[in-house]
């Protein structure tokens, strides 16, 4: 049991628990005004502070400033013997624990200053796993195992913010699924183990999925496509490889191909070469025909007859100076005429000439380019290898990809055959854990029916995906049935751990679990959680409000009263658990 909650400032309350049922109230009193609230007065903050105490982080109220390097002390059972715990808000990786600690299976430090015994956070939850619950130490053949920090969360559940009151089986709003399953089914004696198993199985294949869409992406490049877009991909290659190994071995390298090579050029450009000149040359030998047809000589007569259709008689010395003048132009012509024929003779040899030439080259160019294609360039060759080598190199490629996309799906197959042999392993079990299996839902079928005159149905069933839970009370037109669903199935677990652990096993609830719920089932619920703790002789903490609370509907031999361990008032500024408003 928790004995004491306790703190190194004078203005912080210290509580004081008793064996059994225990409330905390806040109480709104004639004294406060409409503006007072009984929010912060610590009715959430003393959850927190034990929960910091049993190895947690700092919440939201501890991590302010204002409560930096406060000390508080825990005073609490541990498998059957008292410890004192206390841990400081500004040094929170060091416990310091008051007790005997000789027997446990990782043992304190001694601070060397102080003398007293000292452990890390991370050691202390594994030692009060080891204590309240039967955890070992390690799990060094197990992935996923219960965590104390885990399983005290089903029995000491924070406030609504952290969604602890969401559903029963969930104890935080990001918590994992594998989680929920995993400590479920430790806290209610089913084989927990199955469900650690279990999601290895489905990381596994959650592993090959993510690998195929990476694949598929282009991430992956050795995954990409199906086995029958590999196989064909690697006939067409096969074939490839084939005729460019047959090309190869049919290669024949020239030693001077590179030399005949550029005098194929050489001749191609010397025959445009020729041809153009041709071209002009026929267009000039036309020219000068026309000329050498078209060129006449002077004509006497016709000065004379320009004179006598003037009226004119030509002059003896004029006559004698046109016949020198025609007798001169005359040879002009003759040496024109003699020109233009030498040109045309020319001419007409270099058309002759070109042509014999162009043959010439043409037949030569021929020859040469029949020796181009027998035989090949050095160039040519390597080139035809470097092509055939990466032909060999895509083919292996391919070869990968098909032998890694059967393994890929052997590999899901397995997994898959593997997780079904699992499951029905799972299912086995639970049938062998009837026992375990059939009191967990009669003490949920009882504390449903002593709230509502029904039984609820706890359901527990194994399917693919591991462990499946459910809760179902029928009773419609009922206000926070939600939250008396969490009641039944924590004070359910608490039933069983009690058995376990007599005296050390406690159960403790904010206020928030009975808020919307019907006053006849919240005097109901608090009466089931007194006489259940009395009897199996567990501990129930619960934090009220004073308002809240349905007097005219308890037992008339209830006394809530007398269950009152604090009080905590809004009607002085430091009426609350810290002793300070912040």
């Amino acid at each position: 049991m928790i004995y004491s909650i306790k703190c190194d400032k004078e203005s912080f309350k210290r509580v004081d628990f008793e064996p059994g049922f225990n409330v905390i109230l806040a109480e709104r009193t004639k004294e406060s005004t409409k503006k007072d609230s009984r929010n912060g007065l610590g009715k959430s903050t003393l959850i927190e502070i034990i929960h910091f105490c049993l190895g947690a982080n700092k919440g939201e109220t501890l991590s302010k400033t204002v409560l930096d390097n406060w000390t508080f002390t825990l005073d609490i059972d541990l498998a059957c013997k008292k410890y004192s715990v206390t841990r400081n808000t500004s040094k929170t990786n060091t416990i310091v624990i008051e007790g005997d600690c000789e027997n446990w299976p990782i043992r304190p430090d001694l601070d060397k200053k102080s003398g007293k015994q000292i452990m890390s956070v991370r050691n202390w939850n594994r030692i009060l796993g080891v204590l309240m619950f039967g955890l070992q130490p390690f799990y060094d053949d197990l992935k996923y195992v219960p965590t104390f920090r885990s399983l005290i969360s089903y029995f000491i559940r924070r406030n609504g913010q952290s969604g602890a009151f969401l559903n029963p089986f969930q104890q935080y709003k990001s918590q994992k699924e594998w989680d929920k399953q995993l400590n479920n089914a430790f806290l209610l004696g089913l084989g927990w183990e199955y469900a650690s198993k279990l999601q290895v199985f489905k990381d596994r294949l959650k592993v090959l999925s993510q690998i195929k869409q990476e694949a598929q992406s282009g991430i992956l490049q050795n995954l990409i496509g199906t086995i029958g877009e590999m196989e064909a991909l690697k006939i067409r290659l096969e074939s490839q490889i084939k005729q460019g190994k047959e090309q190869l071995d049919n290669f024949r390298v020239h030693p001077q191909y590179s030399k005949i090579e550029n005098e194929v050029n050489q001749l191609t450009q010397d025959i445009h070469k020729l041809v153009n000149s041709n071209v002009t040359n026929k267009r000039l030998l036309e020219h000068y025909t026309i000329a050498l047809r078209e060129e006449k000589e002077a004509d006497p007569q016709a000065v004379t007859d320009i004179y006598k259709e003037a009226g004119l008689i030509i002059p003896d010395s004029i006559t004698k100076d046109l016949e020198t003048v025609l007798s001169f132009h005359r040879q002009i012509i003759t040496n024109r005429k003699d020109f233009l024929a030498l040109e045309v003779k020319r001419i007409e040899n270099d058309i002759v000439k070109n042509e014999q030439n162009i043959q010439s080259f043409s037949i030569k160019r021929a020859d040469l380019m029949q020796v181009l294609e027998k035989h090949g360039a050095l160039e040519e060759y390597t080139e035809l290898q470097n092509i055939h080598q990466r032909s060999i190199a895509e083919l292996n490629d391919v070869e990968i990809r098909i032998d890694n996309l059967k393994k890929f799906e052997q590999g899901r197959s397995a997994v898959t055959v593997e997780q079904e042999l699992l499951n029905q392993q799972a299912v086995v079990d639970l049938s062998e854990r009837k026992k375990q299996k059939e009191e967990a839902i009669l003490l949920f079928n009882s504390n449903s029916q002593a709230l509502y005159q029904a039984p609820g149905i706890l359901s527990i069933d194994i399917s693919k995906t591991g462990f499946q839970y459910g809760v179902k009370i029928e009773r419609s037109g009922s206000y926070g049935i939600g939250n008396m669903k969490i009641f039944c199935y924590d004070l359910m677990l608490a039933q069983t751990w009690a058995k376990k652990n007599p005296n050390s096993t406690y159960l403790i609830h904010d206020s928030i679990i009975f808020a919307d719920v019907d006053e006849r089932q919240k005097a109901l619920a608090l009466e089931l959680a007194k006489n259940e703790s009395e009897r199996l002789n567990f501990q129930y903490i619960c934090t009220l409000n004073s308002d809240a609370i349905p007097k005219n509907d308890f037992s008339p031999e209830f006394n809530l009263d007398k269950y009152v361990r604090k009080t905590f008032t809004d009607a002085t500024e430091d009426g609350g658990l810290l002793g300070k408003r912040f």
